[in-house]
């Protein structure tokens, strides 16, 4: 449908900048999330796409056409909000087709794209009912069924789910990704807070935060190979362990030293003037594993258990109030831990390291 180019794009209020240097290729037909902590721009972002949020700095091309100050109209993009945003005395079907009414089509234009929309996101039976008889996930159903309508060039998602309780939301999440594989040709720009959405629903993830993007790629490149500890703890739940240590030996294996551990090993490579700095160490709860041998990465005290029945996840006792507890999650289930001292390790492969808040894969 189509590609999108944001070349040094900024925006500011005043003198206050709220974005500034995003540089982004958008492929057609790719589906790309904006994750990133309250406050980073991410919805601001969107909007400035979207043309109702005006750029203050660098360019935005849809297809090689500069859109800095083309209408939102003329755009050929459509948005789904957080909240519907459904006219609640109109009926789902003319909910669907009121833009096309506006627009000046045909009737037969409109009733042939309104029953492709319904048949795509399973309203058929729907199409007479009021908004006031569906449930949350068929409201915002019939939101998303108002954007395909328009055959837009680009789809803009604003947190489309926050407003679905948990059921309802993994429910619409599966329709979202049954309709992206429907409509392989178009090119989706999602925001979202919820990783499970972000890691499943995109081709690729661009992380924001400190006013530009940290980090862009494929959801597992961003969970496999973050290249700061902010993505790094940002990407998973729950967060990754950093724990405090030094470089002790170097080469294409580096071994380190922990603060509030023994020694481990690392399957990252080193140079000699990396010998004896201070780094932190990465290693995500879900890669922790029980030891009883020398090389272990953390020791402590088990202070909660929580089991869930698939995984049980242990909450160790902080070394000081101001710290993050480490959390191990390990498979299955397991009794009798609460209280006990339990030393952990990982498989070097699984191990990060981090000097000055950057991986050292990375540099």
């Amino acid at each position: 449908m189509a590609d999108l180019k944001l070349t040094g794009v900024g925006k500011a209020y005043g003198k206050v900048d709220v974005l500034r240097d995003i540089d982004l290729d958008i492929a057609t037909g790719e589906l790309i999330v904006f994750v990133g902590p309250s406050g980073c721009g991410k919805s601001t972002l969107l909007r400035m796409i979207a043309g109702l949020e005006k750029i203050t700095a660098g360019t935005l091309e849809i297809d090689g056409v500069r859109m800095n100050d083309v209408p939102p109209a003329q755009r050929g993009i459509a948005m789904v909000f957080q909240s519907y945003a459904l006219y609640p005395h109109m009926s789902v079907r003319d909910n669907m087709a009121f833009a096309l009414k506006i627009a000046g089509k045909s009737r037969a234009e409109i009733d042939a794209a309104v029953a492709r929309a319904a048949k795509t996101l399973q309203l058929d039976p729907y199409l007479d009912r009021l908004p006031k008889a569906l449930s949350g996930g068929q409201r915002q159903r019939v939101a998303i069924g108002r954007a395909i309508v328009r055959d837009p060039k680009v789809y803009l998602f604003d947190e489309p789910l926050s407003n679905l309780d948990a059921a309802l939301r993994v429910a619409t999440r599966i329709e979202i990704a049954q309709l992206k594989e429907a409509m392989p040709d178009s090119t989706m720009i999602y925001v979202t807070h919820d990783q499970v959405e972000a890691m499943t629903l995109a081709d690729r993830i661009a992380v924001l935060a400190d006013k530009g993007i940290a980090q862009v790629g494929p959801p597992l490149e961003l969970y496999e190979r973050p290249n700061s500890e902010f993505v790094a703890r940002f990407i998973g739940s729950p967060a990754m362990n950093l724990l405090a240590g030094q470089v002790v030996g170097v080469g294409p294996v580096t071994r380190l030293k922990l603060t509030q551990g023994g020694t481990i090993t690392a399957r990252i490579p080193t140079q000699p003037q990396d010998m004896n700095r201070p780094v932190s160490v990465g290693i995500r709860p879900e890669d922790m594993i029980a030891t009883e041998g020398e090389s272990y990465a953390h020791e402590g005290r088990v202070e909660i258990v929580e089991a869930l029945g698939e995984v049980t996840q242990l909450y160790f006792e902080r070394a000081a109030p101001d710290q993050d507890p480490v959390i191990a999650k390990l498979p299955g289930i397991h009794t009798g831990l609460r209280g006990q001292a339990v030393r952990m390790t990982a498989d070097p492969g699984k191990v990060h390291v981090f000097a000055d808040g950057r991986s050292l894969l990375w540099r």
